[in-house]
């Protein structure tokens, strides 16, 4: 008796870049597409619709981060599996993928060949990291993580606000803001508020379409 075809979901918040995929994924005798989806809500909807096999996730959907998906999921259904196909290459992008359940992490510039065999991979038990993103994620420090907080107050400086608007934004003082910087540029071995903004991008400690507050 042949075996079932690999059952996926597709969730990207840009319909070319989804149509591509799903197109490449019914190209394959051995996979098909059961849903797709392009913003947070929406694919744990389509999630608990159809309950495929993987999801192939973009991290970037409409201001939110798919992150939020797979945490959603996984804490319902432990075993749901994800291959990540996304822009960001950051090593703490990486980082929070893989620890909110990711068992594949590949950047939209990888050949297409390279996207089915970690779907395949993952169907079968197993994780795909390529040797770029494994050396991205080997970049990372353990010291280097921010707190939540920290995390909060540098997705602000990234959108450019003051010490005084972070706190009125956040309901703390000013004096307690200065304190998370000096904790933020110590933890990202930075020296100014120019340099953790640039770092931040860089790595996929905050994004410019961030709004964590």
């Amino acid at each position: 008796m042949s075996q079932s075809p690999i059952r996926l979901l597709v969730v990207d918040d840009h319909p070319l870049m989804r149509y591509g995929i799903c197109a490449m994924i019914r190209g394959q005798p051995d996979m098909t597409v059961v849903g797709e989806a392009g913003t947070v809500e929406e694919a744990v909807r389509v999630y608990q619709e159809v309950l495929p096999d993987i999801t192939v996730l973009d991290l970037g959907l409409v201001n939110k981060n798919g992150v939020e998906v797979m945490q959603t999921i996984r804490f319902a259904l432990p075993r749901a599996r994800f291959v990540v196909l996304t822009n960001f290459e950051g090593d703490e992008d990486i980082h929070r993928a893989l620890a909110a359940g990711a068992q594949g992490y590949l950047l939209k510039g990888s050949s297409h060949t390279l996207m089915l065999d970690a779907i395949r991979r993952v169907h079968g038990g197993g994780t795909y990291l390529p040797a770029p993103v494994k050396r991205t994620l080997d970049t990372r420090t353990p010291d280097s993580a921010l707190t939540s907080r920290e995390r909060e107050v540098l997705a602000l400086v990234v959108q450019g606000k003051s010490n005084r608007e972070i706190g009125t934004q956040l309901g703390i003082t000013e004096a307690t803001v200065k304190r998370h910087m000096g904790g933020i540029l110590t933890r990202m071995e930075v020296t100014d508020r120019t340099q953790a903004v640039i770092a931040a991008l860089r790595r996929g400690l905050a994004h410019l379409y961030e709004d964590e507050t």
